[in-house]
């Protein structure tokens, strides 16, 4: 991920009885760059390969990708998230 620009904020893991998710809180210059970027990222040789080996061996890790992009509010008290 970071060799296609990715700022990796936070990482969460929320598990239920049937699944693990990860959610990553990701930092873009601006929404072109995070598309371009996802775009390149998704298309990468090594992930498809990387993907393909690890559900050879362990199952499907990946099973989708929900994409959401966030807008800090004028009211939100962690101002310091602006830059």
């Amino acid at each position: 991920m970071k060799k296609y620009g990715f700022t990796i904020v936070a990482i969460w893991e929320s598990e239920s009885k049937d699944k693990t998710e990860f959610v990553y809180l990701l930092e873009w210059k601006d929404e072109a760059t995070m598309k371009k970027s996802w775009e390149r990222f998704m298309a990468d040789k090594e992930w498809k390969e990387i993907k393909a080996k690890t559900a050879k061996q362990y199952g499907n890790f990946v099973n989708e990708i929900e994409d959401r992009t966030l807008k800090l509010t004028d009211f939100s008290p962690e101002k310091k998230l602006l830059k």
